[in-house]
């Protein structure tokens, strides 16, 4: 029996490899033992209820979650998404304006429905971004939380350096404009490769990046569908 698996989980599926592995997280390539179907097997130490929210929801630009069961932890079966990560392309070229716009919304799109279950996802960037064909999905949630109205900020402190929000260090609680704030570098990154603060992208996008970025969250867009229409 394998370490990383056990119980009813272990009788079903088998390991296939070791994506990565933190401190804080594991992920896994499991597949079904009956039907061959492979998963990715999330194992962390975090909040899981956000993937509890997620589960029985179906949209192409999020991973369908299929399973969550506390074992040694939280084990979540969630499906598995095949082909590269936005961070892995950007390693070759940036994005077309075009290509940016149409990634973007999708990425938008995966948004709204996390905001419409009161949940901010506080950890858009390239690396949880996955282009399987021409669509765009958005992975991870392990530093995902819902967001709880009665708090003045953050009871704990997750997300990337450079994509963070200024709320996210304690300012305020992050919101739904907290993800509009990183989807703002994260089209400036697929235009220009670099941060707004060292090279703003030109024309429209670059009045877009600069709205999403505002560090006052009231002078952002409202919401996701105000930055699609932008877009």
């Amino acid at each position: 029996m394998y370490r990383w698996l056990s119980g009813v989980l272990a009788q079903e599926y088998e390991l296939v490899r070791l994506i990565k592995k933190s401190s804080r997280a594991s992920v896994r390539l499991i597949r079904h033992k009956g039907a061959g179907q492979r998963f990715i097997l999330r194992q962390f130490t975090g909040n899981p209820e956000v993937y509890q929210k997620l589960l029985g929801y179906t949209c192409p630009n999020l991973p369908t979650v299929y399973e969550v069961a506390r074992e040694n932890g939280d084990n979540l079966v969630v499906e598995f998404i095949e082909g590269d990560t936005l961070g892995f392309l950007l390693q070759d070229a940036l994005f077309s304006p075009d290509e940016t716009r149409q990634i973007v919304r999708q990425v938008c799109r995966a948004l709204w429905v996390l905001h419409s279950i009161g949940a901010v996802h506080r950890d858009v960037k390239p690396e949880n971004i996955i282009l399987r064909g021409s669509e765009a999905v958005l992975i991870d949630f392990d530093a995902a939380r819902l967001h709880k109205p009665e708090l003045e900020n953050d009871t704990q402190i997750l997300g990337t350096t450079g994509f963070a929000a200024p709320e996210q260090y304690g300012l305020s609680q992050s919101d739904i404009r907290t993800d509009i704030y990183s989807v703002g570098i994260l089209i400036n990154v697929m235009l220009t490769g670099e941060h707004p603060s060292k090279k703003l992208a030109e024309g429209k996008m670059g009045r877009i990046v600069d709205r999403c970025t505002h560090v006052n969250p009231q002078r952002r867009y409202k919401n996701v569908l105000r930055l699609m229409e932008a877009l």
